[in-house]
């Protein structure tokens, strides 16, 4: 019997597919926005750092290859809207950033963190413009001017359902009394952008109406699962932890926690202090260890993993792929 993968083996596999996959819309998107002429030094350099050094997603434009080529279509389709969509997804994720006071994330400087409010602000917005932009000059490149139409439509429905979220989220802060629930509500809402890429990706390779739902509702689960999947990995992070229980809302393996009376007296002295030291925050992860805060989080992404799963049934053909991201997302990271 051949042994299954571990869990270092899987990532492996899933971040080559991902390179494999985005890479060439990820570095061209790079050099249309390098190759803008701008005289302020600053917003050069802002522009540069971000694109060369901090900006590696390779994710959203292998996943508009990997959907295309579910449903029957060339991949190759997708590069030209992957460009516009890359670079949109950056100038949000630079937002959030703006919003979220984070300063550093993943032991990273953040364009907020290394340039300061006002550039990445600018650098965000000529992110979005540079992409809305190309993405109308898409009808140039050969995508149908009645595809680029829809994907118009999606992109903004993408961006007032983004938007909901982020504010709904602002009123989580610092609060305790939030349940998981409405945590996940939140959540679905912030998958947006990764139904969007999985939804669009389809209407380029021609799949079908039943097709094109069935991989925009996986692509809302699959952000799902990124999503939450990042609060695991913030919580075992402790300067991530202590700027998420600071500045941002509680991610779930805590709201978990809180929901029980015994933990939530115990944990909520920690939450409470003006200072949070790197020892108190280690006191709060044992909690949330012995709380099962990190089993019920993962069994909550096992049943939208699931989900997604089922989603993908309705492809006929070339699903190997988006359903190995599936189970990547659930492999243990605690």
């Amino acid at each position: 019997m051949k042994k299954a993968p571990s869990q270092e083996e899987m990532m492996e596999q899933v971040q080559k597919l991902l390179e494999e996959r985005g890479r060439k819309a990820l570095e061209m998107a790079r050099k249309t926005v390098l190759e803008e002429k701008i005289e302020c030094k600053e917003v050069r350099e802002a522009l540069k750092y971000f694109m060369t050094e901090y900006w590696h997603d390779v994710a959203r434009p292998a996943l508009l290859s990997l959907c295309c080529e579910a449903v029957g279509g060339d991949p190759e389709v997708t590069i030209h809207i992957a460009i516009p969509m890359s670079l949109i997804s950056g100038g949000i994720d630079i937002h959030d950033d703006i919003i979220d006071q984070s300063e550093i994330k993943r032991s990273r400087p953040t364009v907020l963190g290394k340039f300061g409010k006002d550039l990445a602000l600018l650098v965000g917005d000529a992110l979005i413009f540079k992409g809305l932009a190309l993405l109308h000059e898409a009808a140039e490149k050969g995508v149908p001017p009645e595809k680029i139409q829809v994907i118009s439509g999606i992109i903004k429905r993408m961006f007032f359902e983004l938007g909901d979220a982020e504010a709904l989220e602002l009123q989580f802060r610092g609060r305790m009394d939030i349940t998981p629930e409405e945590y996940l509500r939140v959540v679905r809402k912030k998958a947006a952008d990764v139904e969007a890429h999985a939804r669009i990706s389809a209407i380029l390779g021609s799949g079908s109406k039943e097709e094109i739902e069935a991989l925009g509702e996986y692509g809302r689960l699959l952000g799902m699962m990124i999503i939450l999947r990042d609060d695991l990995i913030d919580m075992i992070d402790l300067e991530e932890a202590r700027h998420r229980i600071r500045k941002e809302c509680l991610p779930l393996p805590l709201l978990y926690v809180l929901q029980d009376p015994k933990a939530k007296l115990e944990i909520s002295s920690f939450l409470q202090r003006k200072k949070l030291t790197k020892s108190i925050v280690e006191k709060i992860l044992k909690i949330i260890y012995k709380a099962q805060g990190f089993e019920h989080s993962m069994k909550i992404m096992e049943e939208i993993a699931n989900g997604a799963s089922i989603h993908l049934r309705k492809l006929k053909q070339n699903r190997a792929n988006l359903n190995f991201l599936v189970r990547c997302m659930v492999s243990p990271v605690v």
